[in-house]
């Protein structure tokens, strides 16, 4: 690539794909709208506004989910050549070590914030800065531990906001287990696409350690249960809000995603992995729109 400006917009783009960006900014609407609608309920807008802990906490994890990215790319680098191969050929652009310097610069930039806020928010990201490194290393090769530690990674900072209100209900125990559940099956389904390159790499999945028809089995089972928390969150309250409609909806949703995972057409597992994604965003914008209505 003779263009020098190409050659830079590749590795910034290079950057941002290895540091997952997008879902951060995804995983960043989500913290703001569930910390706001749904375990902050007490607080004003103003006051929330202007409540720089919060802020500071959120912050703290955006850098810390950029850095686990960098640091998951990094030791998925060879899979991910097979898997995302266009992905990798735009990493190729900017070496190894600058990757690893964000990694590190990230991490304790996230820290040294963290520390200002509190010694227990430090802990806090202590913590999950550790066990994302530790996932990437050791657990993404673990059979069943991988997807647990994946699934409990991504909730985790919903979980610090949860106990930071300390916004115990029954009703937010329900959609927690239904954000888990959701998360475990997409995963275990991703997992099922990428049998192939998972095995040749070393690492143990369901699927390539009991094959992709038991995996079904399991998925199936999961998803059993999702539909039971979805229709315990309905019975509740009955259908007369917009989340309420949202996981009366999921009904369908779920059992249309387990359909086309059973379905012997091509690419069919693709297709319920990214209905289950949208499904999740969809949560996402259903809860900032039930919150708009109830709390203004």
């Amino acid at each position: 690539m003779n263009n020098p400006l190409l050659h830079r917009i590749s590795q910034l783009v290079g950057f941002l794909l290895g540091a997952r960006v997008f879902v951060t900014l995804l995983l960043t609407f989500a913290l703001y709208v569930s910390t706001f609608f749904l375990f902050n309920q007490e607080e004003s807008l103003r006051n929330f506004v202007f409540d720089f802990k919060v802020h500071g906490i959120i912050f703290c994890t955006i850098l810390s989910v950029l850095a686990g990215g960098i640091i998951n790319q990094f030791y998925d680098r060879e899979k991910d050549q097979l898997t995302k191969p266009f992905r990798s050929r735009i990493q190729k652009f900017l070496k190894q070590k600058y990757f690893l310097y964000a990694y590190l610069t990230l991490n304790l930039i996230s820290l040294g914030i963290a520390f200002m806020i509190s010694p227990r928010v430090f802990i806090f990201f202590l913590i999950y800065q550790f066990l994302m490194w530790f996932y990437s290393h050791k657990l993404s090769k673990i059979l069943i531990l991988n997807n647990l530690t994946f699934v409990t990674l991504t909730v985790y900072p919903f979980f610090g906001m949860w106990v930071y209100y300390q916004t115990f209900s029954a009703k937010i125990f329900l959609m927690a287990i239904f954000l888990f559940l959701i998360l475990l099956i997409s995963d275990i389904i991703k997992d099922i696409l990428t049998r192939n390159a998972d095995k040749i790499f070393g690492y143990t999945t369901i699927p390539n350690f009991w094959g992709a028809k038991f995996s079904r089995k399991i998925i199936t089972v999961l998803a059993a249960i999702l539909v039971f928390i979805s229709i315990l969150i309905i019975s509740k309250e009955g259908i007369h809000n917009i989340m309420n409609l949202y996981f009366a909806g999921g009904l369908l949703v779920i059992t249309s995603a387990i359909y086309l995972l059973w379905s012997s057409r091509k690419k069919s597992s693709f297709f319920a992995l990214n209905i289950l994604r949208i499904w999740i965003f969809i949560g996402i914008i259903a809860m900032l729109f039930d919150g708009i209505i109830e709390r203004f």
